[in-house]
């Protein structure tokens, strides 16, 4: 299989993350003009001040800069080591699809369930490739 096939879920990741990036000063520019928040809301980070509706995007982009690390790291070593292969293909791009959902879920109508549902599924997901990564080493310890 063609090993740089691995950097297109990645990248779309990276999409999303900056798509989420973009839309930090959107909300915020917004409220700020609606006269909702003010620059001293963020002196010290988000104050109480700030309503949900602008900080979500900020907590939404820290989501996709936490647990996808190890998304990314994964991914580097199945190309670095050669062994890209349709199934961690597949579940990479599934590992995509349900950071992509959550994200929207949470940038949206933000429900707390539907959010730890595909955040959950997702960790999984990664978990899983690490584990059948690692799974043929652990085998020849036995």
């Amino acid at each position: 299989m063609q090993q740089d096939l691995i950097f297109q879920p990645m990248g779309a990741l990276a999409a999303l993350t900056f798509f989420v990036l973009v839309l930090i000063p959107i909300r915020r520019f917004a409220a700020g003009f609606a006269g909702k928040i003010t620059a001293d809301d963020f002196k010290y980070g988000e104050s109480a001040n700030v309503p949900g509706s602008v900080s979500i995007p900020n907590r939404a982009y820290m989501n996709l800069l936490e647990m996808p690390v190890l998304f990314y790291v994964i991914c580097l070593i199945l190309f670095v080591s050669g062994r890209v292969d349709a199934l961690f293909l597949n579940i990479a791009w599934i590992y995509v699809v349900l950071r992509a959902l959550h994200t929207l879920v949470h940038i949206t109508y933000n429900n707390v369930r539907h959010r730890l549902v595909f955040f959950a599924l997702s960790n999984f997901t990664a978990i899983a490739m690490w584990a059948l990564f690692f799974w043929p080493t652990v085998q020849k310890l036995n």
